[in-house]
């Protein structure tokens, strides 16, 4: 995976279980098949959607053979990025290696957690990661980690060999346009309730777990997007905004699993504690919202 690579419409994978928390590889099969039937650029395994913290390493090999194995069935050529960032440098360095080894076309790798490391820490981080060879998707998300890149250390880590973008996550929309004004590196938003204002502000796609419940409509705001008539996809992607909040009004991807599993595309909407799965007031409203977003 190379730079020019880092566009359109990339989908984070949840990681399906069975009723007794065991992984699920037929749901997970039908599934992935499921998103395959649309024009994506690229799926993300043992991401936050995918539950990254309560996976094991051995369960992403499995994830990820399965997707392997079912892209050259379909004789479909998309990238798999794989998870491996950790709040710990040399674990998430061996993990990169361990991604190397199954054939991951890129990693993805958190902004260091809950250490709360210095910003000179953080570049160090991604410097020792990036020399491992594969190539890296840096992922800021500081509603998760607790610490947020500074514009500097955002551009020092997209001049690193092997670093070929980011994904952006943050609240703020001035990562994205200064890095697209000075020409850094290719951003994916990663935040759903801001992609078109993010695509507005030099995005080249975005990394979306929303993307997994009406995968069409957010290739459309992009497709639309691209070919110049904002307007019209300004307004496709405001026809999507109230799943998008609803999608997040509890922990992702509680109600993408719920949603997934009320269409038949997973066994069980079971989530690894401490995640829980979602109240019954939430329940209720996703029923009514539903039927206007589900895709054939």
């Amino acid at each position: 995976m190379e730079r020019q690579d880092m566009q359109g419409i990339f989908v984070p994978l949840i990681t399906p279980f069975s009723l007794d928390g065991e992984l699920d590889v037929a749901s997970y099969r039908k599934y992935v098949s499921n998103l395959l039937s649309h024009d994506i650029q690229g799926l993300v395994i043992n991401g936050t959607t995918g539950e990254a913290p309560t996976v094991g390493w051995e369960e992403v090999v499995q994830l990820t053979k399965s997707t392997q194995e079912l892209l050259k069935s379909k004789k479909v050529s998309v990238p798999v990025v794989v998870g491996t960032g950790t709040n710990d440098t040399a674990s998430s360095v061996q993990r990169t290696e361990m991604a190397a080894e199954i054939g991951a076309d890129a990693v993805l790798v958190v902004v260091p957690y809950y250490s709360k490391p210095s910003q000179q820490g953080i570049i160090e981080h991604f410097r020792r990661i990036a020399q491992v060879g594969v190539p890296v998707i840096a992922y800021e998300i500081p509603s998760r980690t607790g610490v947020s890149l500074s514009m500097d250390t955002a551009r020092r880590i997209l001049d690193m060999n092997g670093v070929i973008g980011i994904k952006d996550s943050s609240d703020r929309l001035e990562l994205v346009s200064e890095l697209a004004r000075s020409g850094s590196g290719p951003v994916l938003c990663g935040d759903d309730l801001q992609f078109h204002a993010k695509l507005s502000q030099g995005a080249s796609g975005g990394m979306l777990a929303s993307a997994n419940v009406n995968t069409q409509a957010f290739i459309d705001v992009y497709r639309l997007f691209r070919s110049g008539d904002v307007i019209a996809a300004q307004q496709s992607f405001d026809r999507v905004t109230p799943l998008i909040r609803k999608l997040f009004q509890e922990s992702n991807p509680a109600p993408l699993k719920w949603i997934l599993a009320s269409q038949g595309l997973i066994a069980s909407d079971q989530l690894r504690l401490p995640m829980t799965s979602i109240s019954m007031e939430l329940e209720a409203e996703l029923e009514r919202l539903l039927p206007s977003f589900i895709q054939s």
